[in-house]
């Protein structure tokens, strides 16, 4: 099958990271996955929620906004803070960032803090919770690092890399990340967000009026490994070039 940007079944979209994208935040990250653009950014408070506080909990805390720009997209959205709701979807993009994220830190090594991820779309063509994802790993590793050069963290808090990507199955063949249109025509999609470890974090899969089995899902699996596996050289290079 022809994909429409003439890519292999196995090939991502060109993927990097600018980092340092913006001037105010403790990190971030402007992530590309083709024709997907999304700014990252983490900032940092220092305070818990109030629901640690009663709890008793110890360490700190890391959560999520996404949102998707009014312009992201070929037609217009309405801002959802004009209507005065999130929508579902970005309500369960956002908690899935976190939860992505919260998997690779330690966060009792976050002692009375709050890293606040904004991830906020600014070209949309599919694969934006993934590159939301991937791209708040690089912004919050960066964050970490400035917290520990500036001595307000004294340990080392990240377990791992964070990356996600997603595949697909399309006209019976397996896709690799998939932009808008691959993804809108395909029987199954699915979203893998796997650690640096190799160890799995989530798997969001779905059959669109179509089922699919064990050999499908062993493809998909494995089409999703190995864009993780360049995923996370890409962005290894990317915090390395990246003078704090």
């Amino acid at each position: 099958m022809e994909r429409i940007d003439k890519r292999r079944n196995t090939d991502l979209r060109p993927v990097s990271f600018q980092c340092g994208f913006q001037s105010h935040p403790a990190g971030s990250v402007l992530v590309t996955f083709g024709g997907t653009r999304v700014v990252c950014a983490v900032s940092v408070e220092d305070a818990v929620p109030r629901w640690m506080k009663e709890q008793g909990k110890s360490g700190g805390w890391i959560t999520a906004e996404y949102q998707m720009l009014p312009s992201a997209t070929e037609t217009r959205t309405e801002r959802e803070a004009v209507r005065g709701k999130l929508s579902g979807r970005s309500s369960e993009i956002q908690r899935l960032i976190g939860r992505s994220l919260r998997a690779a830190v330690d966060l009792e090594k976050l002692p009375g803090m709050t890293f606040h991820i904004d991830c906020d779309v600014i070209d949309a063509d599919g694969g934006t919770r993934c590159a939301s994802i991937t791209g708040a790993s690089v912004a919050l590793e960066l964050a970490a690092k400035k917290l520990m050069a500036e001595g307000k963290l004294t340990e080392w808090p990240l377990l791992n890399r964070v990356a996600a990507v997603s595949v697909g199955l399309l006209q019976g063949e397996g896709l690799l990340d998939l932009c808008y249109v691959e993804d809108s025509a395909a029987d199954v999609d699915m979203n893998v967000i796997m650690t640096d470890a190799g160890r799995f974090v989530e798997l969001q899969g779905s059959g669109e009026e179509a089922t699919f089995g064990d050999d499908d899902l062993t493809t998909l699996l494995g089409l999703a490994k190995k864009g993780l596996k360049e995923i996370f050289a890409l962005q290894e290079a990317a915090i390395k070039s990246y003078k704090i």
